[in-house]
């Protein structure tokens, strides 16, 4: 019994540490996203953004979040693939900046 819970401990603690690895590779990257959805979300609760503007943005992070995954699969990021998410995270940001100062409000 002190064996398998002894295991448990020991797995439990590679998966947390793979996990937490994994996410601090790309620091840059996650703290954008989390500004970018933050910014989103204002917009909703503001009337700024339409429904239709609120899923175009939220599908533009779904494909950033997407590709991130994808660069990460293989364990190792080359500056290519870091300046290809930056520059898709430089489109959504103008994107969500545009959507939300074009006077089209869902009030």
């Amino acid at each position: 019994m002190k064996r398998i819970a002894f295991l448990i401990a020991i797995m439990s603690t590679v998966v947390l540490t793979n996990n937490a690895m994994a996410q601090s590779r790309m620091p840059r990257v996650t703290h954008r996203q989390i500004n970018q959805h933050e910014r989103i979300r204002q917009g909703v609760r503001s009337g700024e953004l339409t429904r239709h503007e609120t899923r175009v943005v939220r599908m533009q992070q779904a494909k950033i979040a997407h590709d991130k995954r994808f660069v990460k699969r293989d364990g190792i990021i080359t500056p290519h693939e870091r300046r290809v998410l930056a520059m898709e995270q430089n489109h959504a940001n103008r994107t969500i900046y545009r959507m939300k100062h074009n006077n089209r409000n869902y009030r």
